[in-house]
Parts: C-alpha cells; structure tokens; sequence
C-alpha cells in the first residue's frame, strides 16, 4: 500500500489545498482546519447548513491566509494575536473551546460571499480541545476543529467500489471524486473495503505510526460537490444500502498520530509506503 494523496482545509468546511508533504502535529496535519467560521452564538458553520462556504478558497501565507472567491477581491487575513479569547463550539452539543476572532474587514467579507453574518475564528492553541468522541481516545489526544479526530483516511479501492455500486444502479450522479469525502490522506493499493478491519489497530504511514480509533459515519456533507456547491442524493443513498452499520454510514478510518513513538518522524508524503503493524 502506498499514500496516494495529502489534502488539507486551512478553514474548516471551505476548499481544500493538496499537498506532496505534510508534517504531522499531535491534533492532525499542520495548517488543518486551525480556522472555523461561526455564526452569532459562536457555533461552527459547516457545509451541512452552508454548502456555498466550497466557494471560499483559502492559501495559508506566513501568519496567516489569504482568501479568494470567485466574483470577489481577494483579502487577506492575520492569526489573530490580541483580544480576549472566545469561546465556541464545533457543534452545539459539543464543549466550549478558546479561540481568537478576526479583523473586523474579514468577517464583513466572509458575510458579504456568503450571504450570512459569521465570524471567522482562530485557534491559537491546538493543545486546548481534547478529541469528543471516547473510541479509540487516550486522555491526552487533541484536535483542531475537525468534526471529530486529528486525522481521516480513505481508501480508493473503497472509493471505486462506491462508483461501481452508482453505476449497477444506474445513478446519474456517478461516479463520484474523493473529494466529496474531504480525507486527509488517501491510501492505494489495498482492497476495497480493507480498511474495515484496521480498527483499534497501528497503522505506519512512512516514518509516522498512527492509531485507527474509528470509522467515520458520513453526513450531508458528503452530498456537496466540492467544486460548484450543488447538492444532491449520493453517495449517502448507496452507502444507506451497501454501509449501513449500527445506522451509521460508512467510508473511512480516524486517525490518532503517535508522534511519540522512539524512532517516529513528523512528516507524511505522497508515495509513502503503508503498512499495517502487528497487534
């Protein structure tokens, strides 16, 4: 097996940026979704209400990022490092974590593209949200504002099985892209559904050991193209039939690094070679 792709989302919910390298960081790839948008009650705007935010292309510059959209003036926005910090949720059932607000022109900005008042938020210390699901979680793991876990792999034999279920079926929305399932890192050369089996184990993707905590059940978001915003039906209709398991649907490992392994490097690269370790 190899390490066939590396993708990051510098904003959570917004565009993608791929990458041939990545460092490693306790709480999940650097630059990975240290960035959210809020609404008025502090709580995190996803593709699930706003399918639009795909519009917004963030570039990281040193310090910060710079944001595009189509039809707009780019503008570029500093990690906020004054202010007191305020807290917010990832969801609203989730616990409060600290983070910094942006410069009063980027806010206005971000509510002019998406046709919403919001915020947009930066976590300053990765160290200060603890991971909220219990499988596969020691008390010490972090996370940004990923949904759940550091990182999520998918498997592209995975991938293909989906398009051939969308194809059987005679889906005029097949087939679909990787991108639809947002991972961090995408694995080749095992076979479909291989991963299902990793579970609770550790899995070496070049110099850099993780634990497998759990598969990931997919959502809405999983409907949206990722490069127009439109919305339709899969792949969640074929995954309700084919992976439906304990009424989640799912496509995908989370990820938890072991950065603290004797021997243990930081950084992930495209064509790394991935190996299941021993129990």
């Amino acid at each position: 097996m190899r390490l066939t792709s590396v993708q990051t989302y510098p904003i959570k919910g917004c565009y993608r940026r791929e990458h041939d390298a990545a460092r490693v960081e306790p709480w999940g790839l650097a630059g990975d979704r240290r960035w959210m948008i809020v609404d008025d009650e502090g709580i995190g705007v996803t593709q699930r209400q706003l399918p639009t935010l795909t519009a917004v292309h963030p570039e990281p510059t040193p310090g910060g990022l710079r944001l595009r959209a189509a039809g707009w003036a780019a503008t570029e926005v500093a990690e906020p490092t004054e202010g007191e910090p305020v807290e917010v949720r990832v969801f609203g059932h989730q616990p409060a974590a600290p983070a910094r607000v942006a410069d009063p022109a980027t806010n206005d900005w971000l509510s002019r593209v998406l046709d919403q008042k919001v915020r947009l938020i930066w976590q300053a210390d990765p160290a200060g949200r603890p991971i909220p699901d219990s499988a596969g979680v020691e008390p010490a793991d972090r996370v940004t504002f990923a949904d759940g876990y550091p990182l999520l792999l998918a498997n592209r034999a995975s991938l293909d099985a989906v398009n051939e279920w969308l194809l059987e079926a005679g889906s005029p929305e097949g087939p679909l892209p990787m991108t639809r399932f947002r991972p961090n890192l995408v694995v080749g050369g095992a076979a479909p559904w291989a991963e299902d089996t990793w579970t609770g184990r550790r899995l070496r993707i070049g110099p850099v050991v993780f634990r497998v905590a759990k598969p990931c059940g997919r959502c809405l978001v999983t409907t949206t193209d990722q490069e127009t915003g439109v919305r339709g039906h899969e792949p969640l209709r074929t995954l309700g039939r084919h992976r439906n398991v304990n009424r989640q649907l799912l496509f995908g490992q989370n990820l938890v690094p072991l950065l603290d392994l004797p021997g243990s490097g930081d950084t992930v690269t495209v064509g790394d070679p991935v190996d299941l370790l021993p129990d």
